[in-house]
């Protein structure tokens, strides 16, 4: 079953659709917003690449459609923004038994869960980096456009996020840095760098991959940038206020450049603290466009 479009909003100079599809890989409904840029809808044939941005935790598709403004840098620079959602969702998908908010539902981690009674449904790493893009591509393909313009939502990709998504950004762009798709660049906004040593990480890793160690390395940046080598000069882009109030006790940035020391990623993550700011959107909108312009130039854009 492909997408269906539940609303297409005009906003800047393009579009905003939100759209609902049936997913395998969840085995539940999955909601996902799409911003398609102004030259999108321009009769000149462009080629339009994809910017995925994966929020962070108690977040849905809207948030950052609404509020981190990254529509009229998608404009400026001719890119389409993917929202996926942050978990699964419905009524029968096994929540937080503690009835928090860091767990389970708008808290997938952007794992594949192994441990039950999570692993049936919280599928998020196979799902943003394999069904997602794949069936994007196949519904556009087959929706066409008029204007002659096509998205890319495979090959020339980039991925950026927040927080719980910061880590998902990280981890799945270093998971995926061999493979024939791999992610033309990332950036994060205050990530969870060091998941296994912080307690958003230990909760999450703990009930979706058990408590093996070793399964927790497997998506976790600081171990993942000791054992993938940068082939190039890749560089991975990182904001981070100082006044957020999570920045020492969960999110911990410099641990991920402490494990980068010695190894093909040293000095190729660049760490921006940034003084005053929060956790808030304010911060992350204050900054995408920085973010927008390291993924437009490594797109082609510029």
């Amino acid at each position: 079953m492909g997408f269906q479009i539940e609303s297409q909003i005009s906003s800047c100079g393009g579009k905003l659709l939100k759209l609902q599809h049936e997913s395998e890989t969840t085995g539940t409904s999955m909601n996902v917003n799409i911003y398609l840029p102004q030259q999108y809808y321009k009769e000149d044939g462009a080629k339009i690449p994809a910017l995925y941005y994966l929020s962070g935790l108690s977040c849905t598709p809207q948030n950052a459609s609404e509020k981190a403004f990254w529509q009229p840098q998608a404009d400026k620079f001719g890119f389409a923004v993917v929202f996926p959602d942050t978990s699964p969702r419905g009524a029968d998908v096994p929540d937080d038994p503690e009835n928090g908010w860091d767990f389970g539902l708008s808290a997938g981690f952007y794992v594949d869960a192994t441990q039950s009674p999570y692993d049936k449904n919280y599928k998020m790493f196979s799902y943003v980096h394999d069904e997602l893009p794949n069936k994007l591509d196949q519904f556009f393909k087959s929706t066409g456009s008029e204007s002659g313009s096509t998205l890319d939502f495979l090959d020339n990709v980039a991925i950026t996020g927040h927080s719980m998504g910061g880590f998902g950004a990280i981890s799945g762009y270093l998971k995926q840095y061999a493979s024939p798709r791999k992610y033309k660049s990332c950036s994060a906004f205050a990530p969870i760098a060091n998941p296994s040593l912080v307690p958003w990480g230990k909760k999450a890793f703990g009930n979706y991959l058990g408590l093996e160690s070793a399964q927790w390395e497997k998506y976790d940046p600081a171990n993942l940038v000791k054992n993938i080598s940068n082939k190039g000069n890749d560089v991975i882009l990182i904001h981070q206020g100082t006044n957020d109030p999570f920045y020492k006790e969960q999110l911990k940035p410099h641990l991920l450049i402490e494990a980068a020391k010695g190894t093909s990623w040293e000095g190729k993550i660049n760490l921006n603290l940034v003084d005053g700011f929060d956790h808030s959107y304010y911060f992350i909108s204050s900054f995408v466009p920085q973010h927008a312009e390291f993924h437009a130039k490594n797109l082609g854009l510029i």
